[in-house]
């Protein structure tokens, strides 16, 4: 475990030296360039020119030494101009697995930069569950081409995993499996295994059918080579094995590789016929993605954005919870002004007022991160939902006896007035309470109505807890100070 932590590491720094070399390098032409740009010299241009030759042949080298997952990172860390330097030198064989590994965001300015024919090509490059991955993202004239160009059982099978929710088992599988009948011999599975040569990557079983194609079992390779090669598959296969129907959500089917450590799972049609498999790697692209997005939405990001897009493109993606932040801000604005009256008479309040807000605003974002968290991972049941309510409400009540008593006593002891100090301790034990219950309520009531609980949760939760503040303190000192 430790050595490949260490590999990790190493593989991680040794991607950020590449770039670091990368960036030098475009850094150095830039430079260079200008220079040549201001002299006044016969053959301008065709110094030029050959100036931008020679550090193309040197990041040519370069990239050919690299791995297209190092290449994609390098190309996401680039700015736009420089990005698509770096890709017009890319070898044509590594441009789909790229364009698979980068951001959707800088997937968009590759392929908008790219030719029908190019991306054609580079799609052709790909296995059919890979095009799938790509295909929203593809002209409809280059899938036409494309699907024109593939063989009929390739295309039935593109076909059929475009026709799949994209947030579905079927959306994910690939067709990368060896099958097998329980009849066999162990001796006959090994001379049919020599005969492929090679071996889909992440194959750890192999998977047991009938003459229909239904799903009876599955051989582990550890069985295959640990058993007498006389024995025969139905003897020692495996019949309990975990499979997928088409249409089964792919979050379930992550959390499942989690609980059974699984590489590799049948996937099945409503008839229990294999269609496919589904794969480690592809699950945890599918969690990696799904914890990006999930974050962005508790920022109210409504999609990811690519670091070097326009300030135009980039702010009009935050427009929309800035907005409603806005229109909140000023609600909660309004609750303020019912007590100017109040605050003129003690001008202490308006210095503590932010104190009670601040703290109900980051009690609220951790118990809706807590349940949007667990929402994401499925545990959740009637019961379940009950419990995690009256928990949150008992830690707001605890927190809010223990901080309220502890905020009041330090007001006393800087303003002297054992009122304000009754007010703040007050406030503070009621808004931890009102916290704790929008916490909890607002990702819960959003995932009951079929939407994402994750979405501006924070956004609504702070409205919440700083108007609630405000009209919880204001309100106590207009009724005990005043």
């Amino acid at each position: 475990m430790e050595n490949a932590t260490q590999q990790q590491e190493q593989e991680k720094e040794t991607v950020k030296q590449h770039l670091r070399k990368v960036t030098d390098l475009l850094d150095k032409l830039q430079l260079e360039e200008s220079l040549v740009y201001k002299q006044r010299m016969p053959r301008h241009e065709l110094i030029e020119s050959l100036l931008h030759k020679r550090y193309e042949v040197k990041l040519k080298q370069m990239l050919e030494l690299m791995r297209p997952a190092d290449i994609a990172y390098i190309l996401e860390a680039l700015p736009l101009d420089k990005r698509l330097m770096v890709w017009g030198l890319v070898k044509a064989e590594h441009e789909g697995q790229i364009l698979l590994d980068v951001s959707d965001a800088v997937r968009e300015t590759l392929i908008s930069d790219m030719e029908p024919d190019q991306l054609l090509s580079a799609a052709e490059q790909l296995e059919t569950d890979e095009i799938a991955d790509l295909a929203p993202d593809l002209p409809i004239e280059v899938m036409q081409d494309l699907l024109e160009s593939l063989n009929e059982p390739h295309r039935q099978r593109l076909e059929s995993v475009l026709s799949y929710d994209e947030e579905s088992v079927g959306a994910l599988m690939d067709f990368g499996m060896v099958t097998i009948r329980e009849d066999l011999t162990l001796k006959a599975v090994l001379r049919y295994l020599r005969r492929l040569k090679k071996l889909p990557e992440h194959t750890d079983k192999l998977f047991v059918i009938d003459r229909d194609h239904h799903l009876k079992g599955a051989l582990s390779l550890k069985s295959l080579l640990l058993n007498n090669t006389k024995k025969r598959v139905a003897d020692i296969m495996e019949t309990d094995v975990v499979s997928f129907k088409t249409d089964d959500e792919a979050m379930e089917a992550a959390l499942a590789f989690e609980r059974y450590d699984l590489v590799s799972a049948p996937v099945v049609d409503s008839d229990n016929r294999l269609v496919g498999r589904i794969c480690v790697d592809v699950i945890m692209d599918f969690i990696r993605q799904d914890s990006e997005e999930e974050i962005l939405n508790q920022a109210g990001l409504e999609e990811e954005e690519d670091l070097s897009s326009s300030i135009w493109k980039s702010a009009r993606n935050r427009w929309t919870w800035l907005m409603i932040n806005i229109v909140t801000a000023f609600a909660a604005t309004r609750v303020i002004s019912l007590f100017e009256g109040t605050i003129m008479h003690i001008v202490a309040l308006a210095s503590l007022m932010p104190i009670v807000a601040a703290i109900g605003g980051n009690t609220g974002n951790q118990s809706g991160i807590l349940i949007v968290r667990t929402l994401a991972l499925g545990q959740v049941t009637e019961s379940s939902l009950r419990r995690m309510f009256f928990k949150e409400l008992g830690i707001g009540l605890l927190n809010g006896i223990v901080w309220g008593t502890a905020v009041g006593g330090i007001v006393y002891l800087i303003y002297g007035n054992p009122g304000l100090g009754f007010v703040m301790a007050a406030a503070m034990f009621l808004n931890l309470l009102v916290a704790a219950l929008m916490g909890v309520t607002i990702p819960i009531v959003r995932y009951k109505l079929g939407r994402d609980p994750a979405i501006g949760v924070s956004v609504l939760i702070t409205f919440l807890t700083d108007g609630m503040g405000f009209l919880i303190f204001l309100g106590l000192a207009t009724m005990f100070l005043l």
